[in-house]
């Protein structure tokens, strides 16, 4: 058997061959889509809504129509909520005392990946990074970070947020 291969080891082709075959192979296993997607983009400006306009603004309101009604939130520290209970928990602590406190994105962590049915989008995933902020002294600053991922579903040509894990909180350090 060695005697077969032996042409094979020592041939330049064959390791460009490989090296073209690999190359074409990250691409198709890699799905997360391109950040000037519009896929990308929607999914980004839903997040803008969840956290910038509801999380930081306080703007409950535009929280109903984004979130779908058999919705489940899964908190590393806080447990399991359904679309009520993550409203109200929205509602009452977020956003008691508005301007007390802040999410940011962690810039570039953001990534989405299409799920498809038959080719068709009905979904995507969304992960990413974000921080969490506090005022103290008039200043924020920040206090921790964590993971995150959702899942988005079209129902009725609307994305809905139908599933979120967030995970890994820690406190923040530099």
């Amino acid at each position: 058997m060695n005697s077969f291969l032996a042409p094979f080891k020592e041939s330049i082709l064959l390791k460009i061959i490989i090296a073209i075959i690999a190359f074409f192979y990250s691409f198709i296993m890699n799905a997360q889509v391109e950040k000037s997607s519009e896929l990308f983009k929607i999914i980004a400006a839903k997040d803008s809504i969840l956290f910038e306009r509801t999380f930081n603004n306080c703007e409950i309101e535009k929280l109903d129509p984004i979130i779908a009604e058999d919705f489940e939130f899964y908190h590393d520290i806080v447990g399991i909520q359904n679309k009520e209970a993550f409203v109200n928990a929205v509602k009452n602590n977020i956003c008691k005392n508005p301007g007390n406190m802040k999410r940011n994105l962690v810039a570039g962590s953001l990534e989405v990946f299409p799920l498809q049915n038959n080719g068709m989008i009905y979904g995507a995933i969304q992960t990413g990074k974000h921080t969490f902020q506090e005022k103290q002294q008039g200043i924020f600053t920040t206090v921790g970070i964590a993971n995150f991922t959702h899942v988005w579903i079209l129902e009725n040509k609307q994305w809905k947020l139908k599933r979120v894990l967030s995970y890994n909180h820690l406190p923040y350090t530099e």
